[in-house]
């Protein structure tokens, strides 16, 4: 009996909420992951070229990283607002808010990939063949996938964090459930909404996570190889004789 009043009692904890609204907390959840998938996606989409153009003529580089920093520091009110004339109240709305701040760490770190690769892979590539093209695709950006996956690590990460920020225009996903437990005092739909927020960040991350290690096995060799390598002389010391 008590677990069915907390609603009445409006309790934090509430099981009956969580079964009364299962729907409406699903179809939150999926605009949620919906938004941030769209928004990361087209944000990777955009930062690619952008980071190709910053390696290949290296003046622009300064320019395109300093233009995505710039907006990446711009508030999400005042972002919203400025693409509200272009959008309307609309979910292009956030998503193209939320692909703008993206560009910042999906630049940078595809870039940094890039620029990392060594050119004996380049220049070995050359001597077989390969033009740019292929050059590009077949070695600089495989051996370019743990930066540029890192980087949609954390955009994604962050990305699940900011599409809350959409419930001012309501199309936040969660955080519209969030906003309007603020708004009515309802705890128990602030907390279930937030701790559902938490938990795709969390989940989205250990799948990308997966995705990195899957990917990129040849990382995992090189950390064996480190840790092993780092290891050595402290085993070899306490083998010594006394």
């Amino acid at each position: 009996m008590a677990e069915r009043n907390c609603l009445v009692t409006n309790d934090w904890i509430c099981g009956e909420y969580v079964r009364s609204r299962s729907q409406e907390l699903t179809d939150a959840t999926l605009q949620h992951i919906g938004i941030t998938l769209a928004s990361v996606a087209i944000g990777l989409a955009v930062s690619l070229p952008l980071a190709l153009l910053a390696r290949r003529w290296r003046f622009l580089s300064g320019p395109v990283l300093g233009v995505t920093t710039v907006l990446y520091s711009v508030p999400s009110l005042a972002m919203f607002s400025l693409l509200l004339p272009f959008f309307g109240l609309s979910v292009s709305l956030v998503v193209t808010g939320l692909v703008l701040y993206s560009l910042t760490v999906l630049v940078r770190n595809i870039l940094a990939g890039l620029q990392a690769v060594p050119d004996e892979a380049r220049e070995a590539a050359k001597g077989m063949g390969y033009g740019p093209l292929r050059l590009l695709w077949e070695v600089e950006l495989p051996l370019a996938l743990p930066a540029l996956l890192a980087g949609v690590r954390i955009t994604t990460v962050s990305t699940v964090a900011l599409t809350t920020v959409g419930a001012i225009v309501d199309y936040g996903g969660l955080g519209t459930l969030i906003l309007d437990g603020l708004d009515t005092t309802f705890k128990a739909q602030v907390l279930t909404a937030s701790a559902l927020c938490v938990l795709l960040a969390v989940v989205a991350d250990l799948l990308l996570l997966g995705l990195q290690r899957l990917l990129t096995p040849w990382t995992r060799g090189h950390r064996i190889r480190t840790n092993r390598a780092d290891r050595g002389p402290a085993v070899a010391k306490v083998a010594e004789p006394a």
